[in-house]
C-alpha cells in the first residue's frame, strides 16, 4: 500500500487548510485510516481515524470540533479539513493506513500490516 499526503503548507493562526491522501495498491489489505502528526521535537501521536468497513470515526480531543475527516473509499481517497488553526497545531502530517477505528480510540500498532506516508508539513503561524 503506498500512501501519498498533499495540501500542507503556511497559514495563519484561525485558518484553514485541506490535506488529502491517495491510497494505492492492495488497499484491501486495512480498514482503518487516518492521520498522525509529529510536532518538532515531539512524538508521533494520532490525530484522527475512520473506519472504511463501518464508518467509525476517532478525533483526539486537541483536535475535536477543529479537524473534519472523511474519505471516499471508491477512489481511495481520505482528506482532513483543518479549520481554526493554532500553532500548536504546526507539524508534520502523516497519512496512515492499519489498526482498528472505534469512536472512542484509534487501536493502532506500528508493525508490518500498517502502512505510512511520506508526511505533509504544516505550519500555523503569523
Amino acid at each position: 500500500v503506498k500512501l501519498v499526503e498533499s495540501g500542507g503548507g503556511l497559514v495563519q493562526p484561525g485558518g484553514s487548510l485541506r490535506l488529502s491522501c491517495a491510497a494505492s495498491g492492495t488497499t484491501l489489505d486495512y480498514d482503518a485510516i487516518g492521520w498522525f502528526r509529529q510536532a518538532p521535537g515531539k512524538e508521533r501521536v494520532e490525530v484522527s481515524c475512520i473506519g472504511k468497513s463501518d464508518g467509525n470515526i476517532y478525533y483526539a480531543d486537541s483536535v475535536k470540533g477543529r479537524f473534519t475527516i472523511s474519505g471516499e473509499h471508491a477512489k481511495d481517497t481520505l482528506w482532513l479539513q483543518m479549520d481554526s488553526l493554532k500553532p500548536e497545531d504546526t507539524a508534520v502530517y502523516f497519512c496512515v493506513a492499519g489498526g482498528l477505528c472505534a469512536g472512542s480510540r484509534w487501536y493502532f500498532e506500528d508493525n508490518e500490516n500498517t502502512f505510512w506516508g511520506q508526511g505533509t508539513r504544516v505550519t500555523v503561524s503569523s
